[in-house]
């Protein structure tokens, strides 16, 4: 798997954990990920809790025959942050042969929530 010269690059998201049924990413709240008034971006978060979905289901696919790729994403930003990190826990509800659906919530350094979020992701054969 790359990371060099995507968004996990240009976000610094880092991988902490990533098993079949969890996965935890990592990303610093710095100026690069905040909207105009200094606080972490919704859209930022977003792309956080997507990765982790994304990542969590190519773990249930066979790569050589499918991909993944988010088609619904939903989140609920309860919490501000400005400073510190965050990091997205991604965990499988449902795991079929054509959908996934997975939940992400966003903790800071002290497992408060900042944002919750629902991702469907369809699996989708490659072609030969």
């Amino acid at each position: 798997m790359q990371l060099e010269n995507t968004l996990f690059e240009a976000l610094g998201i880092e991988i902490v954990k990533y098993e079949k049924d969890e996965i935890i990413l990592k990303m610093p709240v710095t100026p690069k990920v905040h909207q105009p008034l200094g606080f972490l971006h919704g859209g930022a978060s977003v792309a956080l809790a997507e990765s982790a979905a994304s990542m969590g289901g190519f773990l249930h696919i066979d790569p050589e025959k499918q991909s993944v790729f988010g088609i619904e994403i939903n989140a609920n930003h309860v919490k501000s942050k400005r400073d510190g990190y965050v990091q997205a826990k991604a965990t499988p509800k449902h795991v079929g042969r054509t959908t996934m659906v997975w939940e992400i919530n966003i903790v800071d350094e002290n497992e408060k929530l900042i944002s919750i979020s629902r991702c469907t992701l369809g699996v989708v054969d490659l072609k030969s």
